[in-house]
């Protein structure tokens, strides 16, 4: 359906750890390693680095070399939700076949695609984009585990790029800890990558933030009080779209909504700050 050869990936499921073992040499991401969002080292096009919060691979393109991710590190190569029986011991697996990387659920839960798409075990495997892709494996209780995967783009894709070319890192704005916190609440449907995300209302995220820090007296009006700070900071440091001028009424979302696309697009917030979310189940 997909060009991909379906016998190929059963061949992967029904050999287990011995396929795991084939798939192909990699290169190990230590824990605490960077998040992918901030990008990738110059490599080979087709390079696939996949990251969870225990570590993960990074593994070069070639025919049939496959990455297992899952609850249960001995058999996986990428070990995410380990805490988190939800979570399949093999929840996955990531097939490089045709010329590209595609991603299968093996696992009993949906994976969470960029744009909430859900993929269900079972289901044709779905290619992955060129670039970086936040794929959130389901577990118990409402949680999401983050699986940070990068695809080294094509040369072809990037016109105009010299060897020693050096990449210009984006401008990232500082946040107090408060702000930090207020803004992960406030635009969680953004970092989870959802088709169409909204920013909580004010009465929504002062809920989720006092369940988060039950002593610290949240309200509606002080989590708006900080967000209109760092709208006001931002705006002075020349970041438009953020006054009711500049985007005139109705207003509606937009003054937020500009607001968490710069904070993403700066990478001053990434998804592996929803870890925030997760703190009261810890």
């Amino acid at each position: 359906m997909l060009g991909v050869n379906r016998t190929k990936l059963q061949e992967v499921f029904v050999q287990g750890g011995a396929r795991r073992r084939a798939g192909g040499s990699g290169q190990q991401l230590p824990p605490g390693h960077d998040s992918l969002a901030f990008g990738v080292p110059e490599s080979v096009p087709g390079t696939i680095f996949v990251l969870a919060l225990r570590g993960g691979i990074e593994m070069r393109p070639r025919e049939g070399r496959t990455i297992l991710f899952g609850r249960n590190a001995e058999d996986v190569h990428v070990c995410v939700g380990v805490d988190d029986r939800g979570v399949s011991r093999r929840h996955g697996v990531l097939l490089h076949s045709d010329g590209r990387w595609w991603v299968r659920n093996t696992g009993r839960l949906p994976i969470r695609l960029p744009g909430s798409r859900l993929l269900f075990h079972g289901e044709e495997p779905v290619p992955l984009a060129h670039g970086y892709s936040p794929l959130f494996v389901r577990g118990s209780a409402d949680r999401d585990h983050l699986l940070e995967v990068y695809v080294a783009a094509d040369a072809g894709d990037r016109p105009g790029e010299r060897p020693l070319d050096e990449t210009q890192p984006p401008r990232l704005w500082h946040l107090a800890d408060e702000e930090r916190a207020v803004l992960i609440v406030l635009g969680q449907r953004y970092l989870r990558h959802d088709a169409h995300p909204q920013p909580l209302a004010w009465r929504q995220a002062a809920d989720q933030l006092a369940e988060l820090f039950p002593d610290a007296g949240w309200t509606p009006k002080r989590v708006e009080h900080h967000v209109a700070a760092v709208r006001t900071r931002l705006s002075a440091a020349g970041v438009a779209g953020l006054t009711r001028d500049e985007v005139g009424e109705p207003v509606g979302n937009a003054l937020n909504d500009n607001l968490l696309h710069e904070l993403m697009l700066s990478t001053t917030l990434i998804p592996p700050d929803l870890a925030l979310l997760d703190a009261h189940l810890d």
